[in-house]
């Protein structure tokens, strides 16, 4: 009988690696919802996904990608002073090169002074017109684009399999821990089942 009793530990921590096991697989399984002596079981991401899809979507929108963000981003002043090389250039090639082979009479009297004045007069009023420019296209594509509903449709028609697979490539080394964590607490607890065994023996 003394014998069986020290098999207690590695029994519990057997039980308990199981128990852990069987917990980590419920995280998908099973996919679709089954009934057990009345009760309904499916695996969590499966039951919560169209919730977690409408929360990530609603987190992506409103914190992730901010439209408000993405405004002030690309109408800044760093990014239109990028820009400005590239516009500059398109400018000076539409005085030199476009302007003079639609209106030929019109280039003879544009030398270079007037093409620098002219291309000056453009750069100003571009500059001042670019800010107000981007933001409201970034104005009209938040209207069009709707960030919230693109995200939730995409994570609720997300494979289960494909995100199961993903989770475990990522988190493997956790839950082997968890099952590990489950074997070890299992033992402690046989330990002290033998120990109070012996004390009220």
């Amino acid at each position: 009988m003394s014998y069986l009793i020290w098999t207690l530990p590695l029994i519990s921590a057997f039980i308990g690696w199981v128990t852990n096991l069987i917990a980590i697989k419920m995280l998908f399984h099973p996919r679709l919802p089954v009934r057990v002596l009345g009760f309904t079981i499916q695996g969590i991401f499966p039951k919560r996904q169209q919730q977690f899809a409408q929360k990530l979507g609603k987190l992506v929108s409103e914190e992730l990608l901010s439209f408000d963000e993405i405004a002030a981003t690309i109408s800044s002043s760093d990014n239109l002073k990028n820009l400005q090389p590239v516009v500059e250039q398109h400018v000076d090639r539409f005085l030199r090169e476009k302007l003079g082979a639609e209106m030929p009479m019109l280039s003879m009297f544009i030398g270079d002074k007037t093409v620098q004045k002219l291309k000056g007069v453009f750069m100003e009023e571009l500059n001042s017109l670019f800010p107000t420019l981007m933001q409201q296209y970034a104005g009209q594509l938040k209207e069009k684009l709707d960030l919230e509903k693109i995200v939730t449709a995409k994570v609720a028609a997300f494979s289960t399999d494909k995100l199961e697979s993903i989770l475990f490539q990522i988190m493997s080394r956790e839950f082997r821990f968890v099952e590990l964590v489950g074997a070890v607490l299992g033992f402690l607890i046989g330990l002290v089942q033998v120990a109070l065994t012996f004390f009220t023996a």
